[in-house]
């Protein structure tokens, strides 16, 4: 497996958690589970974003990995 495609199943599964808080913090009754599910989904956000950006240097550095 390629670093690339490796980062980019990363990537999948962050986003996976990323909704998985999202949902959490939409239905938890909890108001301070609320915030701690918004505050770890927010830094997800922030990875996920760092992730992108990493994804498309390596697709630039080696465009034999674009489009996995």
């Amino acid at each position: 497996m390629t670093v690339a495609s490796q980062v980019k199943q990363t990537l999948a599964s962050l986003e996976s958690i990323h909704a998985g808080l999202q949902n959490l913090a939409l239905t938890s009754a909890n108001e301070e589970a609320q915030k701690v599910f918004h505050e770890t989904m927010l830094a997800a956000e922030e990875i996920i974003h760092d992730l992108t950006n990493r994804i498309g240097k390596l697709e630039f550095e080696e465009p034999e990995y674009k489009g996995f």
